[in-house]
């Protein structure tokens, strides 16, 4: 085989060589991108299981706390986590899908180009190799009968040149001779033409064939290299489409950060805590250079005038002590009132001997808390066991005010639920009654029924829980009201009853307030005249009108009695404690709560005013 043969048999070998290179990058490249993705899968399954194990639970104490604003941006933080994770399985699946499944099928494709483009270059290998082949053989021909032919000649003069040779030998060398060379003229001449064809092979074998090929190979390995290229530039432009969605996210975590609200956490915290009790007031100075005298103002509690109002200052003072010190007795919640304008500012229980004040502070730092009778043991574990009473009244009062309004919401939810039934009954009623063939309309009777009981049975309990949350409202300082109705509302006349209440209330063993019911009838002072307070005041103007939604029977004074659909007029708006004043005719007017009615405000009104 000629040295050009040789030559381009190692070009393709080396080209053969160089395209599996190219292909095993590919595939290299492939590998790289499918780790990739099961890292981004990973990462997001990691990502949504961190957010879902700091979700709070359903129905746990931890779903109170997001109540506040802090715990509410840590749960926005959690959400935006989570679509953070999806954002990367999104990565993850345009990778796989953008670059792993198209490669995959390139290399495919590339693997069979290659193969063919091998396959043409082999046989155009081989073709010129047979050419070669042929024309070696013609040669060699050529060269023998031309061989044959001069030896031929050569024995022809020999037997001429010799006398005792036949002329028939003679004539017979010459026509062997002859023979021989018209043999080597046909060699010669088919080795001129298999000279010339080769020739053209070996031609178009290296200007035509082995060119193509070798530029196909090149295409292909170039498209190779721009396709790498390309999946390695949707690498990059995959990830760069899900950061404005990232972006989003993490500004989303940052605008919840800003909404942390650090007054309105506290105020949270405050209002949950809120007990509604006053402060201590301040400790009184005992005088021990004078013991006789304090013993006889002491004695003479119940006959002196004066004695009557140095106990009265003294229990004030040492009542108040009693959130701190727990061997005092709380002090009584304000007389009930039906009224949301009372004002708890009663006297207080009579003075009880005092004790040095050095000594009350060892029994606050050294005592524990002391369980008084076994009535006190029965709510202590009553509370633990977590039974209290139906009127919450073993807390404090403004809690005890939340837990009665939550009561009283709760109520309403379920009687507008029982309304919602009833009336799409009764309009599966009307239409039964106008197709009897859809139905039975005595079929409803017995579910309205139900439902009826069921709304009497709930109004009533919701009338219930308005008396509590009224008597809770009335003792309970208001702080929207004006000072026109702090003032003169309970007179010295009844110390002496809300004194003898004061003795009778305990405190619980954990130190919650409680209150007996036996007691109630004794807590209730003598309300008001409101008839002093606004004798001297001109009539308010009406500034609207309202609905009453219920029946309210206004028993006690302040309270003005009214039935379910009747109207009036408002004169006062609700000013945050949950009362509307009405006006019934020039002489009736008082409180309703503000649950009850659904009031009309007319803005034209002169002299109408907005309380915000």
């Amino acid at each position: 085989m000629g040295p050009c043969c040789f030559s381009a048999q190692d070009q393709f070998d080396n080209l053969e060589k160089h395209t599996q290179w190219g292909i095993d990058v590919l595939e290299k490249y492939i590998k790289f991108v499918k780790e990739r993705t099961e890292i981004e899968i990973n990462y997001a399954k990691q990502l949504r299981n961190l957010s879902k194990k700091y979700q709070p639970k359903k129905n746990s104490k931890e779903e109170d706390e997001y109540k506040y604003s802090s715990c509410r941006a840590f749960l926005a933080t959690l959400n935006e986590i989570n679509d953070y994770a999806g954002q990367h399985e999104v990565i993850s699946e345009n990778m796989t899908s953008q670059i792993t499944t198209e490669l995959a099928r390139y290399v495919q494709e590339l693997k069979q180009e290659r193969k063919s483009h091998f396959h043409d270059g082999r046989k155009a290998q081989q073709h010129i190799e047979t050419c070669w082949k042929q024309l070696e053989s013609s040669k060699r021909r050529f060269e023998r009968d031309c061989k044959e032919a001069d030896r031929a000649q050569q024995y022809f003069e020999k037997m001429d040149a010799d006398i005792n040779v036949t002329k028939a030998d003679v004539e017979k060398a010459r026509q062997q001779a002859q023979l021989r060379h018209q043999m080597a003229e046909e060699s010669k001449a088919e080795y001129s033409s298999t000279l010339q064809k080769f020739n053209h092979e070996q031609h178009e074998h290296y200007h035509t064939h082995i060119p193509n090929i070798f530029q196909k190979i090149q295409e292909m390995e170039e498209r190779r290299i721009v396709r790498l290229g390309e999946s390695m530039k949707t690498f990059a432009e995959v990830d760069r489409q899900v950061i404005p969605i990232i972006g989003r996210c993490l500004d989303e975590i940052t605008k919840a950060a800003e909404s942390i609200n650090q007054k309105n956490d506290s105020q949270m915290v405050i209002e949950a805590f809120k007990s509604g009790f006053e402060p201590p007031g301040d400790v009184d100075f005992e005088d021990f250079t004078q013991p006789i005298k304090r013993t006889i103002s002491e004695s003479s509690l119940s006959n002196s005038k004066d004695g009557k109002s140095e106990s009265r200052f003294s229990s004030k003072s040492k009542g108040k002590l009693w959130p701190f010190i727990k061997k005092n007795k709380p002090p009584p919640p304000p007389p009930s009132s039906g009224s949301p304008s009372a004002v708890p500012n009663g006297p207080q229980s009579p003075k009880q001997q005092k004790e040095p004040l050095s000594h009350r502070f060892n029994e606050f730092m050294t005592s524990k808390p002391k369980i008084h009778c076994f009535r006190s043991l029965k709510r202590g574990l009553s509370l633990k066991l977590g039974a209290g009473p139906e009127d919450f009244s073993n807390l404090p009062p403004e809690q005890r005010r939340k837990k009665l309004q939550q009561k009283v919401d709760e109520l309403n939810k379920d009687i507008q639920k029982e309304l919602d039934q009833r009336d799409a009954l009764t309009k599966m009623k009307d239409v039964y009654i106008k197709n009897p063939q859809m139905g039975d309309a005595a079929s409803v009777d017995h579910k309205l029924a139900e439902l009826g009981q069921n709304l009497e049975k709930l109004r009533l309990e919701e009338q219930k829980f308005l008396g509590w949350l009224a008597e809770v409202e009335g003792r309970l300082p208001v702080r929207t009201e004006p000072a026109r109705r702090q003032s003169g509302l309970y007179e010295p006349q009844n110390t002496l009853t809300v004194n003898n209440c004061a003795q009778d209330r305990e405190s619980s063993p954990d130190g919650s307030y409680t209150e007996e019911p036996s007691q109630e009838s004794e807590l209730k002072a003598p309300p008001p005249d409101f008839d002093d307070e606004f004798d001297d005041e001109e009539p308010l103007p009406t500034i609207g009108t309202c609905k009453a939604l219920y029946t309210f029977e206004g028993q006690n004074e302040g309270t003005i009695s009214v039935t379910e659909g009747e109207t009036l007029y408002v004169i006062e708006e609700d000013k945050g404690d949950g009362w509307t004043r009405i006006r019934r005719n020039e002489d009736e007017e008082g409180y309703v709560p503000t649950s009850y009615v659904d009031v009309f405000l007319d803005k034209n009104v002169k002299g109408a005013k907005t309380y915000i």
